[in-house]
């Protein structure tokens, strides 16, 4: 078997869903964490950014190609070319998000977070979590009749829009459900469970 070890830094962050990945595969990897004071020292490291994924010595940058690549070894992409396309998809959507959601934070930084929560809200989050509930109110899954990496995808960042802002999911219960049916999944519960308790 390669020897996998996952670089980023000491939270969940962007690296947070090839670790779901290893833990649902059960797939032996080794979690290097960089604290953000030592990473100008380690800014040598290929791509010059984080995470990176080093498989036998062999440099993968760039979260979704590292999830795309781990998604593969674990099962987690559909066979038929089109649902995996649409997982690509998904994933590239919750990114968009996840940039968006970073405005925000730099807003508040500014004292301009009022307008900007409500134009996230309205123009970005809320028309992705009205497709994802309608969708899983008549499916199990994402994209096919078993799990894939949207899957959890999906249950990572809502699970964190949950956490710091409870009411949002309230008129998705589609959605929320789904959120906390991935989240119970044994592999995932214990991988939760035990990891380092973080800021971001």
């Amino acid at each position: 078997m390669p020897e996998y070890k996952l670089v980023y830094f000491n939270g969940k962050g962007r690296a947070e869903l090839a670790r779901w990945i290893f833990a649902y595969g059960g797939i032996p990897y080794t979690d290097e964490r960089i604290e953000r004071d030592d990473w100008p020292e380690k800014k040598s490291i290929e791509g010059g950014r984080l995470p990176v994924l080093i498989v036998d010595g062999h440099t993968l940058p760039q979260s979704l190609a590292i999830a795309r690549f781990l998604a593969k070894k674990a099962g987690l992409v559909p066979e038929d070319d089109f649902r995996a396309a649409a997982c690509d998809a998904l994933a590239d959507t919750i990114s968009d998000l996840m940039r968006e959601a970073h405005k925000v934070m730099v807003a508040e930084k500014t004292g301009e977070s009022k307008e900007a929560k409500k134009e996230f809200y309205k123009n970005h989050l809320e028309p992705v979590m009205t497709l994802l509930n309608k969708r899983f109110g008549e499916k199990e899954w994402f994209t096919s009749d078993k799990i894939t990496w949207a899957d959890l995808t999906i249950a990572i960042f809502f699970g964190g829009i949950r956490k710091m802002h409870s009411e949002t999911l309230e008129k998705f219960p589609a959605l929320l459900a789904h959120v906390n049916k991935v989240e119970g999944l044994p592999k995932i519960k214990e991988w939760i469970a035990a990891r380092p308790d973080t800021q971001f």
